[in-house]
């Protein structure tokens, strides 16, 4: 490749210059150190780019085959480099690897960037990268689904309080507690199986912004790449970051049903709650407290929504103000995609490992779940099917709360008399209804929490999941 005068690469754009570039401009300007990240996609793109320039005739099948032998092997190296190669001078990832197959093949090399733009080069760089990420996401998902099935499966049947509001609400299982989340991250499913879509779409042949003059094939080219068609509009693909905004989108509501089971699980593990016991090896003790056992590992998950919210407001903040086509602000927008995956990855594979290490202390969930009067609405319920309006049966069943609450008692505990002074039509049948094994059961509805419910979207999951 040729040289500037001081030794250092040419820039790709350098012909209507004269002189070096300011160091403070390159320090400003040069990205290699971001997007490394993307050497993989981008020598992929290159190959995919070098057949199609020969099937344009614009190369032969013997200059294909050594650039594409020649990438291959660059590929090969750049996986053992540990670290962005920034002595090389290069000002991107695409530049050094212009610059490093130029050094394989001469000025063959020099060839490879016909009728192809950085501006459609980075695009496809980053929706090959964004399809890849999504789909190791959505494995990770799975694998904390799987965590969390595996515990319904221990507990299907074993109660624990449910809650609004923060207040014992209606005794649910642990098992439907756990199925909670398993929904919440099915839905985390569908939106980096809709990104994932939406990046599928190849750009190259935009070239910088028009369309290239050469006659590739456009199709072949994205099937190539894995794509499910090229994108349709030049000015569009060079310059759309919407499926970067997507994967934001599905980053920023993941790393939110993250943070609401970290929260959870701190609660449930206080001394206050002691619903279930933390692994020692999630958690870290006090510099000063010999007695205390943290929930760090549970925190920094909580923590990290706040991170995946930053990184996608800055990413739709870069773009709302750009005009066609690509504008040299986007490169800042790989700073923000990136982190957000890398600390998902990291979030979702500590929380597997922690929901797979916690145990139950199913003594304290159970005698939670049959406190604070839970079962008063099995008892409007029970009214109900005696014939009393529900809104009067509610009036009755919260006096009886009252009365239960003065004498200190549970609901259960009241005597029949005391039943009868608030309605005529209750029965000795009352105390049986009002047993937890029975609020449970009645709840047998389709997403219901009734255990033989419960059971059956567990074998469910399993089955979809994969799990034995």
């Amino acid at each position: 490749m040729s040289k500037t005068s001081g030794g250092k690469p040419a820039a790709m754009w350098g012909g209507r210059f004269e002189g070096e570039a300011d160091e403070l401009f390159r320090a400003v300007n040069d990205s290699l150190g971001v997007d490394w990240e993307l050497v993989q996609q981008d020598i992929r793109g290159s190959i995919a780019w070098a057949h199609a320039l020969g099937g344009a005739g614009v190369l032969t099948p013997d200059e294909v085959s050594k650039i594409e032998d020649a990438l291959k092997e660059l590929s090969k190296e750049a996986a053992a480099i540990p670290s962005p190669p920034l002595p090389s001078g290069a000002e991107d990832v695409h530049t050094w690897v212009e610059q490093e197959l130029t050094k394989r093949v001469g000025s063959l090399g020099k060839k490879l960037h016909t009728g192809r733009s950085r501006n459609d080069q980075v695009a496809t760089d980053l929706r090959l990268w964004v399809v890849e990420q999504c789909e190791h996401r959505i494995a990770e998902v799975k694998c904390l689904q799987r965590s969390l099935v595996a515990i319904g499966s221990k507990h299907a049947s074993d109660p624990i309080p449910g809650y609004t509001h923060l207040q014992r609400a209606q005794p649910v299982t642990i098992g439907h507690w756990a199925l909670a989340y398993v929904e919440m991250l099915a839905r985390d499913v569908d939106r980096l199986e809709s990104a994932r879509g939406m990046a599928a779409r190849s750009p190259l042949g935009s070239a910088a912004l028009a369309g290239t003059t050469f006659r590739v094939d456009r199709s072949e080219l994205a099937m190539r790449l894995g794509f499910s068609a090229p994108t349709r509009n030049s000015l569009d693909a060079v310059s759309d970051r919407d499926f970067a905004l997507d994967l934001m989108h599905a980053s920023s509501v993941c790393s939110m049903h993250l943070s609401r089971l970290a929260e959870e699980m701190i609660i449930f593990a206080t001394g206050e709650f002691a619903f279930i016991t933390l692994d020692d090896s999630v958690t870290s003790g006090s510099s000063l407290m010999p007695q205390k056992k943290n929930p760090d590992a549970l925190e920094l998950i909580r923590a990290g929504v706040g991170r995946a919210l930053g990184n996608y407001t800055n990413l739709l903040t870069l773009l709302k103000g750009l005009t066609l086509a690509y504008n040299k602000d986007m490169q800042e927008d790989k700073p923000p995609v990136f982190d957000s995956m890398r600390r998902l990855s990291l979030l979702l594979r500590i929380a597997a490992r922690v929901v797979e290490r916690t145990t139950f202390n199913l003594e304290a969930c159970e005698r939670a779940a049959r406190g604070g009067h839970a079962n008063s609405t099995e008892l409007a319920d029970y009214l109900v099917e005696k014939g009393t309006p529900f809104r009067d049966a509610h009036e009755v069943a919260g006096r009886l709360v009252r009365e239960a609450l003065a004498g200190g008692c549970s609901l259960e505990d009241l005597s029949l008399e005391t039943f009868k002074k608030h309605h005529p039509h209750i029965e000795q049948d009352v105390y049986a209804r009002l047993t937890l094994d029975a609020v449970l059961k009645r709840r047998d509805v389709f997403g219901g929490t009734a255990p033989a419910r419960v059971r059956e979207a567990i074998d469910a999951w399993r089955r979809s999941l994969g799990m034995s």
